[in-house]
């Protein structure tokens, strides 16, 4: 069982918290990327994540453990060509 709390986005307060886009974002930010807001890491247990092109829009919650697979699967390419 995990012990990670279930958390829906609308018991987060997102507004305030800082978002840091992805490192693979293009200069003038017209790439197709995503940013991450770390800040409920540590009490919570979640890292939220959003489309850094529809900001205003619902970001998704995951778990921090499942962010950091998704993340480790992604840097050794097991998702395809970027």
């Amino acid at each position: 069982m995990s012990t990670v709390p279930r958390l829906s986005v609308s018991a987060l307060e997102l507004s305030t918290v800082v978002w840091r886009k992805s490192s693979y974002s293009d200069a003038q930010g017209q790439g197709d990327c995503i940013e991450i807001a770390e800040a409920y890491a540590a009490t919570h247990g979640v890292i939220a994540v959003r489309d850094s092109k529809n900001p205003a829009g619902r970001p998704l919650v995951v778990p921090v453990r499942a962010w950091h697979a998704f993340a480790a699967a992604a840097a050794a390419g097991e998702f395809g060509a970027v």
